[in-house]
């Protein structure tokens, strides 16, 4: 794989990683755990020509770097998962944004932590299905159910929190 080519499949590809990296990492340590994947992808740059799925193996390995990163410094782990899910229209309704952001926050952490990666790769990272099955090594259909799941568990927490009644008018 020559130099060109490196950066025109892989490194170009160091965009689509960084909300992963940035979410498990810390925006502060993000660019610096890009760097490094890119260069260990570099290095087996003759391997990597090779295989048959060169954007999931980016992924897989991405994911991999970081859990690498955060067993060796627990201390790192400063649950750093302050991430929007909603943004607002305008200015007057932010605050209640904020507020149900802070919500559905709190439910993600009662998630399994499958369904939780899943949720956030998929629905806040906006990465596809194929992607997402790719970097976790999952099935396709095993993700969408487990993105499924979690928004159901999302949806009627929701219901709980704000004492929504279903079909009750």
């Amino acid at each position: 794989m020559t130099k060109q080519e490196f950066k025109h499949t892989i490194f170009s590809l160091s965009e689509r990683i960084y909300p992963l990296v940035a979410r498990m990492l810390g925006s502060q340590n993000a660019e610096d755990a890009i760097q490094e994947i890119m260069l260990k992808l570099w290095q087996k740059r003759h391997k990597v020509a090779k295989h048959p799925n060169i954007k999931g193996l980016v992924f897989l390995t991405a994911r991999n770097y970081c859990i690498d990163i955060l067993r060796k410094k627990p201390r790192f782990v400063a649950n750093e998962t302050h991430f929007k899910v909603i943004q607002a229209a305008n200015e007057n309704t932010s605050l209640e944004w904020q507020e149900l952001n802070e919500i559905i926050q709190e439910i993600l952490t009662e998630l399994p932590e499958q369904q939780q990666e899943v949720f956030i790769l998929r629905d806040i990272d906006g990465y596809e299905f194929k992607e997402i099955a790719d970097a976790l090594e999952l099935k396709i259909e095993h993700v969408r159910v487990l993105v499924s799941r979690a928004r159901k568990f999302i949806g009627i927490s929701l219901e709980k929190t704000y004492h929504y009644e279903r079909g009750n008018y």
